[in-house]
């Protein structure tokens, strides 16, 4: 009875825990169309149009026009970048292509998904997507990994003659997120998010407030802030392998202690 309460024990521990990593592996909410989104898009990193995850952006321009757009991504999730490019009536066969760059302009390999394709001579529209590594809180210098903070959107035409360039076009992004969780936790974290100018913006804070007019390049960030680094949902896995290593020990002893009275001697011959 003792050792069948213990495991009932251990059984809601592993239902608490469960919980928190569910959530983690939902895609993260999308934001509302509320009629505010981009219609345009920058034509360089510095120019890039901000855009929140979950919000779909639009833009109109010519091909062979370089189309840059920015959004924040945090430590443990795991980007998804998705782009159409709607064609003219009439055109030449012509290859689209989205790349992704982080906050220090490096470019970010796609997991899968159709980073680069060829629309046929005639085709009405194009559809690219690239999904991203998960990003980590923390990474070595040397080491190409997606980092927390702002991630850059260029989408371009490829290999196209000069004869076929400024058809007019129109394209819509739109940037979402997956959370993975403690599993893609590292000890470790950034003392700042790479976003561009926030080492600036942090130092006209500390000076006063007359020096909070100073131009931050990128004011982008998620909604509920960015994360510390340390807490993540390893902790609850840990803490429940604790439990039941404890548990476990409790029911070994109880199984091999006996009934705890003397045994019987034998009487003597």
């Amino acid at each position: 009875m003792r050792i069948t309460r213990a495991f009932s024990v251990a059984l809601l521990a592993l239902g608490l825990a469960a919980g928190p990593g569910a959530a983690d592996s939902s895609p993260s909410p999308s934001a509302s169309d509320d009629g505010k989104a981009p219609t345009q898009a920058g034509t360089s990193f510095r120019t890039a149009t901000e855009i929140d995850q979950g919000e779909r952006a639009t833009a109109g321009g010519s091909t062979g026009d370089y189309l840059y757009w920015s959004f924040p991504a945090d430590a443990g999730q795991r980007p998804t970048v998705r782009a159409t490019v709607k064609l003219p009536d009439s055109h030449t066969a012509e290859t689209w292509q989205i790349d992704v760059y982080d906050g220090l302009r490096r470019r970010q390999s796609c997991q899968y998904g159709a980073q680069t394709r060829t629309a046929a001579e005639g085709a009405s529209s194009v559809e690219l997507a690239c999904v991203l590594r998960t990003v980590r809180a923390w990474s070595e210098p040397w080491a190409n990994d997606p980092l927390p903070g702002t991630y850059y959107i260029r989408l371009t035409v490829v290999n196209l003659a000069s004869s076929a360039l400024g058809q007019p076009v129109s394209a819509e992004v739109r940037a979402d997120s997956k959370d993975i969780g403690g599993s893609a936790a590292v000890d470790g974290s950034l003392a700042k998010p790479l976003v561009p100018g926030i080492a600036v913006k942090s130092q006209s804070d500390d000076e006063g407030p007359e020096s909070k007019k100073s131009a931050v390049l990128s004011s982008i960030e998620p909604d509920d802030g960015w994360s510390s680094g340390w807490w993540t949902d390893r902790w609850v896995w840990t803490a429940v392998g604790g439990v039941l290593a404890a548990l476990a020990g409790i029911g070994g002893y109880a199984l091999t202690r006996g009934s705890g009275r003397p045994s019987r001697v034998p009487p003597n011959v």
